[in-house]
This record gives C-alpha cells, structure tokens and sequence, in this order.
C-alpha cells in the first residue's frame, strides 16, 4: 500500500504560459499542465483562437486528443467528417485521426485540450513564441465573463 499523501498542484489564469507554435498561428495555446509538474504523461492546455483562427491539420501517432469547447462556437473536421461546435461540446479525436479546430463566431473560440499521452505535444508548444494572455482572456478561463452583475 502506498501511505504517500500528493499535495494537489494548484494555478490560475494567471499561472498560464502561453505560446504561439507558429508566427503566423491564429491560435495560441495556455498550457495548465503538462508531464513536468503533473507526473503523468498528459498535456491539458487551454487552445484559444482568434475570429476565423484555426489549427493546420494535424495527427499524432499514439496520443488521444481530447477537446471541451468553453466558449465560442466553431468547427471540428476529422477525417473528413466535419461538426459544428459551441460551448458544452466536447470531441474526441482518436490516435492518427487528421484534424482540424475552426472558429467560426464572431468572437474568441476557447477549448479545453487534453493530450495523453504526451507525445511531446508540450514540447512543441514550449517551442513556440510566448505570449500574453489578455484581460479578455482572463475573464473568460477566470469566469469572470459569467457572473451575473447584482
């Protein structure tokens, strides 16, 4: 029996670093966890994309990707099915499965993204162009944009 007692990892918004993969992306990706500071190979980011922003298409050969849509609506294409998304969705896209996220709306499309495992997704990621995290964005992941004024 394991006595070990883990001291659960805690951030905010604020404790977010954020980072454009590509130059000319037109989403950025907030990294929450990754396997460094969670001791499991898994990636949760939080994918935020800009009016009209989409990922390029991409695979990974073993990891799952997994998506939870907070707010914002769009498409998900995967092997040439394509949906619609808005906020509560949820995908799941297989290992191998070629894929596509794209905002839609009129404003910021914001998803939750699970990578397990790893894959060297954050690697990738970390390889990119930090970025900040504006007021606009820390509204929405502090929810901010959802209380109810009194």
């Amino acid at each position: 029996m394991n006595n070990r007692c883990m001291i659960p990892i805690a951030k905010s918004p604020r404790d977010y670093q954020a980072y454009r993969i590509s130059p000319h992306d037109t989403n950025r990706l907030a990294i929450v966890f990754e396997p460094a500071s969670a001791d499991v190979s898994l990636t949760l980011c939080v994918e935020i994309f800009d009016v009209g922003g989409k990922t390029p298409p991409n695979r990974h050969n073993l990891a799952v990707e997994m998506f939870f849509i907070l707010k914002g609506e769009g498409r998900a294409s995967c092997d040439g099915k394509t949906v619609p998304i808005r906020a509560g969705d949820s995908i799941l896209v297989p290992p191998t499965a070629t894929h596509v996220i794209e905002n839609t709306g009129s404003e910021r499309l914001y998803a939750l993204c699970f990578m397990v495992p790893n894959e060297d997704f954050v690697e990738l990621i970390r390889s990119g162009t930090p970025v900040e995290l504006d007021e606009d964005d820390l509204r929405v992941l502090g929810r901010a944009d959802a209380l109810v004024p009194c």
